[in-house]
This record gives structure tokens, sequence and C-alpha cells, in this order.
């Protein structure tokens, strides 16, 4: 394994109510030396969870996405709160987007999404023993549910509204695992 490169400097760049954008200077043991730019995500945890029902569905969201200026189906996630456990960000997370709640989470990987730009990484959190429950949330308007087969993970590819990184592979890792489970 190659020996990582030298900080020589590092300075924030830019900052928005969610971002901080961060550049370092390094010089890698070869001798060259690089600016790269990436966001940086200090405190910042977050939670995809496959919400998984006894009979092999899952509970997928449909909300608005500002980067594609159009709406996506994906897994319920968002930001874990400063003091909260990932299983407990999950749950509660659960709770607002698709008013249920899980006796049994746990955390199954934690995912990059894209490690040369972001320091930012995503809890995938499997939620099992599902029942009604209800929290109010702050999206800004309601969120449209759709149950689906995890049995025909590959049908729901095929579709245009379904396309974020981290629903996709959450959904692959949660269909091996209970496949382990039950060999």
């Amino acid at each position: 394994m190659p020996e990582r490169p030298r900080i020589l400097g590092q300075r924030e760049l830019a900052r928005t109510r969610l971002f901080r954008v961060e550049g370092v200077e390094l010089a890698f043991a070869n001798g060259e030396v690089r600016q790269y730019e990436y966001l940086k995500g200090d405190h910042f945890r977050a939670v995809a969870v496959v919400p998984l029902f006894d009979n092999g569905d899952v509970m997928l969201v449909r909300e608005y996405a500002a980067g594609r200026h159009d709406y996506e189906l994906g897994l319920p996630k968002g930001r874990v709160e400063e003091g909260e456990s990932y299983e407990a960000g999950a749950n509660r997370e659960l709770q607002e987007e698709i008013g249920y709640g899980a006796r049994d989470l746990r955390v199954i990987k934690m995912l990059s999404l894209s490690p040369a730009y972001m320091s930012h990484r995503t809890a995938i959190v499997l939620a099992r023993d599902l029942h009604p429950a209800h929290l109010p949330g702050d999206e800004p308007e309601a969120i449209e549910t759709l149950r689906w087969p995890l049995a025909r993970l590959e049908e729901l590819l095929e579709r245009e509204d379904f396309s974020e990184a981290r629903s996709i592979a959450a959904l692959y890792l949660v269909r091996d695992w209970v496949l382990g489970e039950r060999a």
C-alpha cells in the first residue's frame, strides 16, 4: 500500500448552511505536489434505511430531489442528530418518513458516495420487525411511499425515477445479507 501524501496546507474555501468546501495541498512520496478540493462533512452523520417487511417487501419513498429538479424514488434517509446512534436516527427517520418504527435495527455497511470529493459517509441500516409508528417530519410536503418486493430488485432498477446510488447499493447489500442468513 502506498504511503499517504503529506498535508502541506489546508483551508476552508467556501461555506454554506449545509456544505463546507476545503482546499488541501498534498505532497506525494514521488515528489508530486497537488491541490485538491472536497466537500467536508465534519459532524454530519447520515443513514439510509432499508425497511424490510416479513413478506420480503421494502418500503421506498418518493421525494423531491433539488439536484435533479425532479422526484426520485429511494430509501428513507436523513441526518443523524447530535447524540443519536445510527440505529436511533434510522428509527426516527422511518417514523417521520414512512409511519413505521422498527424493533430490529442493524448497521450493515458504511458507504461513501464519492470519496475523492466528499468526506461524508452514510450508514446503511437494515430495519426489521416493523410496526406502525409516526413522528412529525421536517419535509416541505407529504412523502409518497411505495412497497416493493425485494425479489424484484432488477425490475426496480429499470425505472427512471430510481437512480440514487446509496439506495441501489443498500438494496443489493440487504438482499445478499438476507440470503446469507437463510443459507
